[in-house]
């Protein structure tokens, strides 16, 4: 693995951008990843690392480019990348932020609220169960919210800060592997979790959770269910179009095994019915005992 940064940080996003994507085009997401001044490349072999840092030293000196020397690293076995620990093995939270995120104190008011909030919500997909952690804290972010926070929620931060130092190191994802998601609503959030089968046992890529809006509140659990897995496919879209064969869907509500062959459809259930057959999966029925994951995601 190979991380560098270059001089040109300064020039901004705009510039930056277009500028790396066009001298990296063929690269990216082969075995080159950018964003603004930094550069990663992520080889499988000691061979593959020189084979790939040639290029991308060539690429960067035909266009009278500079990798600034002491940001430089090679021939290692994890790098810190955008707050990430990037490994052979996945990625956790850097080791940093981690200790950043334990040692904050409550916040006091709206701001120091929104700024915590923010910083978590960048680590939101190594938490399971997000959603729930966050309820009774997020409630503050009203206007009219009197501070400093209640009980409940500082309990609640306190449980997130615990489930920091639990969560699991995401696997990458490889298309060539059975890969999964499951999806699941309650009566007030949604819940997925994308995970893959490899030798090694079935192993989480990424967790998602989210509250429903208010016209989802009203939804019926038959449309809840149907309404998870759109949400679900839509926040892993960038993942599942890159398997050439089809991914199980997992759910605990039978209606779904019915529903795209459904002939009776509402509105809303037509449009996502057509937004599901731009995949390629099929669906299994577990009970909802069985689908404790990504339930207690939703709830």
């Amino acid at each position: 693995m190979a991380a560098m940064s270059t001089w040109l940080c300064h020039l901004g996003s705009p510039i930056l951008l277009p500028l790396f994507n066009n001298i990296f085009q063929d690269l990216i997401d082969v075995y080159v990843v950018v964003y603004l001044g930094d550069i990663m490349s992520f080889p499988k072999s000691k061979e593959e690392h020189v084979t790939h840092l040639s290029a991308v030293l060539s690429r960067l000196r035909a266009n009278t480019l500079f990798a600034k020397a002491s940001k430089c690293l090679s021939h290692v076995s994890s790098v810190e990348y955008l707050g990430y620990v990037v490994s052979y093995e996945g990625f956790k939270m850097d080791q940093a932020k981690f200790q950043k995120i334990l040692n904050w104190p409550p916040p006091r008011n709206l701001k120091a609220l929104q700024y915590f909030l923010g910083f978590a919500n960048f680590y939101c997909r190594l938490i399971k169960n997000y959603s729930k952690k966050i309820s009774s804290i997020t409630s503050f972010l009203k206007k009219d919210s009197c501070f400093p926070l209640n009980e409940e929620s500082l309990s609640q931060l306190h449980q997130l800060k615990e489930a920091f130092t639990t969560s699991p190191i995401l696997s990458h994802f490889d298309a060539s592997l059975p890969t999964i998601v499951e999806a699941n609503a309650s009566n007030y959030a949604l819940g997925s979790v994308l995970s893959q089968v490899s030798d090694l046992g079935k192993h989480p890529i990424a967790f998602g959770s989210r509250k429903h809006i208010s016209e989802e509140l009203t939804y019926e659990i038959h449309d809840k269910e149907p309404l998870g897995i759109v949400w679900a496919l839509k926040c892993l879209r960038a993942f599942l179009v890159s398997l050439s064969s089809p991914f199980e869907v997992l759910t605990n509500h039978s209606f779904l095994q019915y529903f795209m062959s459904s002939k009776v459809l509402t509105r809303c259930q037509a449009f996502w019915a057509e937004f599901l057959s731009e995949f390629h999966f099929s669906i299994t029925y577990h009970p909802g005992r069985l689908a404790t994951l990504p339930d207690a995601l939703s709830r």
